[in-house]
This record gives structure tokens, C-alpha cells and sequence, in this order.
């Protein structure tokens, strides 16, 4: 059985990532769009690259919780495939073998010319004059507010194959990603793990599990392994 799992910002912050999605709006004290557009990198490149190493290093600290350990665990029972908004690298540190980041990673940089060109980050820095092998200053491997969105087609195409359908931890509220669950068939089970239910009302058969990702994860698991 092909399970598939939407991922969002709610399994991160049990380990300590803030979201963003804050109710201040902000995101770590600043103003997204001063962070995290192309606007942003080209009027202060210094301020996102700072702001960004100093994301890194907090990952780096963070460490993976019993959810991502759960749904790693999954792959022992099914064909599990993690779609996943967030930046870091908790589902894949982990042990999930099928990770699809929507919005780039982390530990990873790209070239500010070409956005194909990614290499890994050894330590918890990009500096500035660190060039890709275009010439081109690197910058981080996230996708910015403006930017398109890379994965979008591999991640729907996954979708569409799923015998099962999890979503956890996430509000809907960003798109594309929000989109995805359409390209989930109408008649198989999706779960929704959040302890609030985003609006789901127009799918079929859903199941939610009104819980935080630690707990909510740890039923699901009761539910499929047992089932």
C-alpha cells in the first residue's frame, strides 16, 4: 500500500522550529517578505544570508521527534512517500528514505543565477563571495514568497498515486501546496493530524485525529499496523 504524507510546519515545531505562520506574522522577529523574497536577496543579501545561517544552525540543534521517527518507522509496513513544506531536514535525519522537499532545504545551497545548480553546506554557513561554479554568489536552497515552486508536478503526480492520504501539521493556507490533497482520489482514506482541523469539509472520506503530530502519529500508527 502506497501511503502518502502532506507535512507542515506542526511536526517541526515539536522539535523546536518556529513557523513563520506565527500569530505576529512575523518569523523569528522579522517581517517575512524582509527574509524571504527575491526582493529581499537583492535590496539586503547580507540580512538573508545572516538570517538564513542563523535558521541553519537552529536546525542543526533541533533533532528529530517521535512523529518523524514514526513515520520512518512506516516504511518497515508500507511504501511510504513524505511530501513536505518544510525546510529542514528532520524527516530524512530521521531515517524516511522518500522525502520530497516542496520548498527547497535547508542544508543545501543554490546558485543565485541558475536555482538548479544546489551543493551541500558542510558546516552552518553560506558566506558572502561564496560563488557557484557559474561565478554566482550561492544563496540558500529555500523557495521564496514569488518564486516558483519546482517540485509542485513531481509532488502531485505522487499524489495521485496514493492508496492512503495523511496530512499533518499543516493549515492549508499556503499554496500551492494547499492544492495538493485535490490530486489525492476522492475514494481513499485521508487523515488530517492537527489539533485544528483545517477546512476539509468538500473531501470524502476523511478521518481527523484532532491531535498535536507526536500524539496524532503515534494513533495513526495504532490504526494502520493494527489495522
Amino acid at each position: 500500500m502506497k501511503v502518502v504524507i502532506l507535512t507542515g510546519a506542526g511536526i517541526s515545531a515539536e522539535s523546536g522550529l518556529k513557523t513563520f505562520r506565527d500569530s505576529d506574522g512575523l518569523w523569528e522577529g522579522y517581517n517575512v517578505y524582509d527574509v524571504a523574497t527575491p526582493e529581499a536577496w537583492e535590496r539586503n543579501p547580507e540580512l538573508v544570508q545572516e538570517f538564513y545561517n542563523e535558521r541553519r544552525r537552529q536546525v542543526l540543534a533541533a533533532q528529530p521527534n517521535l512523529a518523524h521517527q514514526i513515520l520512518a518507522e512506516l516504511e518497515s509496513h508500507f511504501d511510504v512517500e513524505i511530501i513536505t513544506q518544510n525546510i529542514d531536514d528532520l524527516h530524512e535525519r530521521a531515517g524516511s528514505t522518500k522525502v520530497t522537499h516542496l520548498h527547497g532545504i535547508i542544508t543545501r545551497s543554490q546558485s543565485d543565477k541558475r536555482s538548479g545548480l544546489t551543493y551541500p553546506i558542510v558546516g552552518s554557513e553560506i558566506k558572502m563571495g561564496e560563488c557557484c561554479e557559474l561565478g554566482s554568489q550561492l544563496r540558500p536552497h529555500v523557495v521564496w514568497f514569488g518564486e516558483a515552486v519546482p517540485m509542485i508536478e513531481v509532488a502531485a503526480k505522487i499524489c495521485k498515486q496514493a492508496d492512503l492520504f495523511v496530512l499533518i501539521g499543516t493549515s492549508l493556507a499556503v499554496y500551492p501546496a494547499a492544492g495538493l490533497i485535490d490530486f489525492v482520489p476522492s475514494a481513499i482514506t485521508k487523515y488530517i493530524i492537527d489539533p485544528r482541523t483545517p477546512n476539509v469539509k468538500r473531501y470524502k472520506n476523511v478521518v481527523n485525529i484532532e491531535q498535536n503530530a507526536v500524539e496524532g502519529v503515534a494513533e495513526l500508527k495504532k490504526i494502520l499496523v493494527n489495522a
